[in-house]
């Protein structure tokens, strides 16, 4: 899997600067200065890549399908404690994420990735398998997280810009 990002790099060149790419691989491991394939991952991604302008996350797999979705949907939909509960119906609404950012990633195993978010959430573990069913399921899952803000009376404030 490779794992991408754009930040801003000080010093470096303009095209470096906007374009700064991390790759780390949780397909294949070093082992004495050698890469050597592990075993296939079964719905392990191909591929992360974090945009960090247009605030989204890339996630494509190996049948092709491919998913962006926003930091705001990762964070409110992140499948931690602290977000779902320690239960069914336990689930805590997330307000006021319209401008959160994901600063880093970090690979958990084979198995997912931990993003960590500018607000100081990072105790989800986005395994492959949930990072596909919050893609495929990506519009009625923001349909029902709008309806629900709606509900308490919150009003999403638009999305500063960088």
């Amino acid at each position: 899997m490779r794992v991408s990002t754009t930040r801003r790099i000080r010093g470096r060149s303009a095209a470096a600067r906007e374009q700064r790419v991390f790759r780390y691989t949780r397909i294949l491991e070093q082992q004495n200065d050698r890469i050597m394939p592990s075993p296939t991952i079964d719905d392990a991604p191909t591929e992360l890549r974090l945009r960090r302008k247009s605030r989204l996350l890339e996630v494509s797999f190996p049948d092709g399908t491919r998913y962006a979705m926003s930091f705001e949907y990762l964070r409110t939909h992140s499948p931690s404690a602290e977000v779902q509960g320690h239960g069914p119906g336990q689930d805590v609404l997330q307000i006021a994420k319209e401008n959160v950012r994901i600063t880093d990633l970090e690979a958990v195993g084979r198995y997912a990735v931990r993003l960590k978010f500018d607000d100081g959430h990072d105790t989800g573990l986005y395994t492959w398998k949930y990072l596909r069913e919050l893609g495929a399921n990506h519009d009625a899952k923001w349909a029902h997280y709008l309806s629900r803000l709606e509900g308490v009376g919150y009003q999403r404030k638009p999305v500063q810009a960088d």
